[in-house]
């Protein structure tokens, strides 16, 4: 039952470390330094797949209002943009800009330079932590300053901030605020471009919501049964925007591990495609439906993962925190949801009836 959702990661993950061990033994010819390049490509992907499964969480949350032709075309177009996108191209980018390299030259410096490769990525590092903090706050912000949400997980936050919603525009001042006290805590050149990265990130945010928005508006005029369907296309960019911010940090992450970058796109590469067969295996089961509080869980992480990444742009914090505080917090909705339909079975068999 489970293969029909992995096998593809499986096959993929086999290819990779088939690539890994030619790569490995064509650059060293030693069993010992190909078996560590396999050994550190293995570690990156469970990485990968344990900071990412709240991206699993709620990239479901989106995908199954969406049709199966685009959820489709999310596991395949989709996963190019991860792999080639995210985990080569846009490090290769970052060089390229920082150092005024061509794409060849950027390319040769990280195949051949990997410690001055990883140097000038990682001197990057406050603006990539002030977009990608800012983008994965609003996504964790703007699912719970909704006045028209109904289920609540911690009641005494929840609830209270569902009624400042009411308010217009209160979590964009408060990550406002949030950029502004952090960008006091940095150098004058740093703080510019932690405010003025985090500021592109927001308008991100806004500006992939006002394209789901026309979209959305243009399917519901033209469904003739009032259905309101979430445009595919909309959501595929949401979702993909939502994928970059999460893995900028886990690019910046894998130098801890290795600074070759052959072996870090194969790692993250293999935890993202599994982190995409997550997603689908949760919206086929209607894993959201069936445990209440899961999607609750995720959106805190996401929000205490952008609120870890704009900190880091001060703080080294460690991936391993990141990891744990966010597997704590779906853990723990996980139990309330079991906990709940426990309690309450006949809402829970109610709430499935309308979820259908």
């Amino acid at each position: 039952m489970l293969m029909r959702f992995y096998k593809g990661s499986i096959f993929f993950t086999i290819a990779c470390f088939l690539l890994g061990a030619w790569y490995g033994w064509s650059q060293s010819g030693s069993m010992a330094a190909t078996a560590s390049m396999l050994w550190i490509i293995f570690v990156l992907a469970i990485l990968e797949v344990s900071l990412s499964f709240d991206n699993a969480v709620v990239n479901a949350a989106v995908l199954k209002d969406m049709d199966e032709v685009w959820q489709k075309r999310f596991l395949t177009w989709g996963m190019v943009i991860a792999v080639f996108g995210m985990r080569i191209v846009f490090p290769l980018a970052i060089v390229a800009i920082a150092a005024g390299l061509g794409p060849v030259d950027a390319l040769r410096l990280s195949l051949n330079n990997p410690d001055e490769y990883e140097q000038i990525v990682s001197s990057a590092h406050v603006g990539i932590a002030g977009f990608g903090g800012a983008f994965l706050a609003m996504v964790g912000l703007s699912f719970f300053f909704d006045g028209e949400k109904e289920i609540h997980w911690l009641r005494w936050i929840e609830q209270k901030l569902a009624l400042v919603s009411n308010i217009k525009a209160a979590e964009i001042a408060l990550l406002l605020v949030v950029l502004y006290l952090i960008s006091r805590m940095l150098p004058p050149d740093e703080a510019l471009t932690f405010m003025v990265a985090g500021t592109l990130g927001l308008v991100s945010f806004i500006a992939v919501e006002a394209i789901s928005t026309i979209l959305e508006m243009r399917d519901q005029a033209m469904t003739v049964n009032g259905q309101i369907v979430r445009s595919g296309l909309g959501g595929f960019l949401y979702l993909n925007v939502l994928d970059a911010s999460f893995s900028f940090d886990g690019v910046i992450g894998a130098f801890a591990l290795s600074n070759n970058m052959v072996v870090i796109a194969l790692g993250l590469s293999i935890g993202a495609m599994f982190v995409r067969s997550m997603t689908i295996h949760l919206v086929k089961q209607g894993t959201l439906a069936e445990y209440r509080y899961l999607e609750h869980g995720a959106f805190w992480a996401i929000i205490v993962l952008g609120a870890i990444m704009l900190l880091s742009a001060r703080f080294h914090i460690p991936e391993t925190i990141t990891g744990l505080i966010g597997a704590v917090l779906i853990g723990l909705s996980l139990w309330w949801s079991v906990r709940h339909k426990r309690r309450h079975p006949e809402a829970e068999l109610e709430a499935a009836v309308r979820a259908d």
